[in-house]
């Protein structure tokens, strides 16, 4: 027995002596014909600069990890000149087993091939700590089943950020179907997310976690804010699919208490599906919703049940329901309010007795009279308050609701502090002072 221990501890010593060490971080400058090589050499607070040019071999981030205060960064030009382009048999950025990457200002080119765009492996043990930024996506759109951005195993504290994805199947899946690979404390904003067949954004329902080193065990919120998530163009009919779907946390456990904060959104038109879908543990407060050809806000069962609900401060615009909130016959009773809405729909709201307070409720064709100009195409929409109309009266009762504890909630659809008491997603009225409404990222 103590050869054989007396053996591995050489065999590990030797190990160590072989690679490579080095005292401080390298930045390397990559071409398509290198670029490959020194990927592999990447350590912890190392940097890769790719050189504008065609990438045709992917970017397999395999085993690669940096450290909290030493993150391996992999970079493109900010012009969005470094472009990868998929190959049949492998998603063109492949992670696996990945911690502390940051991965920015690439393009992705799927060329209509069934392969996603950035996928977490399914056969990986975890990915935490991964940051996508400033990716353009396009060409993923060969089926519904065909991902812009993809996690397949346990994920956690995961930025994904700035992205435009375009004509996707799928924007961003996150998890999979049978609940088994939970995506915790991630934040998803400020992306451009476009003409998706099916989801713009799904998020899936979580059966209990495994345990694994580093994950979180503590109470913790999912952010998903200040994106554009648009269906204007393209959908399934056959398949069709929410602009985006949120599904329940873990009934028990770890994580049975997290939260989705869902604020400062634009919600864009969807002709076969509801703008959103979500049960759980939801706080959907800040937003604008727009879909003239049906359903915005669907708060519903669907693996599980809808949990602690809080819907306040959107302004939402549908020509069928503008906020519905469904419940199981039997369901316990949580914490759920509907508070402080301005909604134009047909109906406006469809929600239990006891859960809607100080909301403005007309039918769809009054929003004209409410808001500057809830009907043009997108280039004239105006969704700000005309004056006088959507200043409040009636306060939420806050003796039972408090809604300090939800981030950003004083702040409205521009980002503006909420000194006056406005229903709906801005604090004003007359000329809207901030971002125009567009298919562009939110600023």
């Amino acid at each position: 027995m103590r050869s054989i221990k007396t053996a591995v501890i050489a065999c590990i010593t030797l190990l160590a002596a072989a690679a490579p060490l080095r005292s401080s971080a390298e930045q390397f400058q990559a071409t398509p014909s290198d670029y490959v090589a020194k990927l592999q050499r990447l350590a912890a607070g190392d940097t890769l600069m790719l050189e504008p040019g065609i990438y045709r071999a992917g970017l397999r981030l395999h085993h690669l990890q940096g450290t909290p205060d030493k993150p391996i960064v992999i970079v493109g030009p900010a012009d969005s000149s470094a472009i990868l382009l998929a190959a049949p048999g492998r998603n063109t950025i492949s992670i696996l087993n990945a911690a502390h990457l940051v991965v920015k200002n690439l393009v992705l080119d799927g060329q209509g091939l069934p392969v996603d765009g950035v996928k977490c492996e399914g056969h990986a043990e975890w990915a935490h700590h991964i940051t996508l930024e400033g990716l353009v996506i396009r060409g993923h759109g060969n089926n519904q089943q065909t991902v812009g951005i993809s996690t397949k195993c346990p994920a956690w504290n995961w930025v994904i950020r700035q992205n435009v994805i375009e004509g996707a199947g799928t924007g961003i899946y996150l998890g999979n179907s049978d609940g088994r690979a939970p995506f915790i404390a991630g934040l998803i904003e400020h992306n451009l997310i476009v003409d998706t067949l099916g989801y713009n954004l799904q998020i899936k329902h979580q059966q209990p976690r495994p345990e694994l080193p580093g994950m979180p065990s503590e109470k913790n919120a999912t952010i998903i804010r200040h994106n554009v998530l648009s269906k204007a163009h393209g959908g399934s009919k056959e398949m069709a699919r929410p602009n985006v779907l949120v599904g329940h946390w873990p009934l028990t456990g770890v994580g049975a208490d997290d939260q989705y904060l869902i604020y400062g959104n634009f919600f864009y038109q969807n002709p076969h599906e509801a703008l959103f879908q979500g049960e759980g543990n939801i706080a959907l407060y800040n937003n604008l919703f727009v879909n003239h050809a049906g359903d915005a806000v669907r708060i519903q069962p669907h693996n599980d049940t809808p949990r602690a609900i809080s819907v306040f401060y959107n302004t939402v615009i549908a020509s069928k329901n503008g906020i519905v909130f469904l419940r199981r016959e039997g369901d316990p009773e949580y914490g759920q309010f509907v508070a402080g809405n301005a909604v134009f729909g047909g109906p406006p709201l469809s929600v239990p007795v006891g859960t809607a307070s100080a909301n403005v409720a007309e039918h769809y064709e009054a929003a004209a009279r409410y808001l500057n100009a809830p009907f043009e195409s997108l280039e004239k929409l105006d969704m700000y308050p005309r004056p006088g109309r959507l200043k409040k009266i009636q306060k939420i009762p806050m003796e039972a609701h408090s809604l300090h504890g939800y981030e950003g909630w004083d702040r409205d659809f521009n980002g503006n502090r909420r000194k006056d008491s406005f229903t709906g997603a801005y604090a004003g009225a007359g000329r809207n002072p901030g971002w125009p409404l567009s298919r562009d990222r939110k600023p």
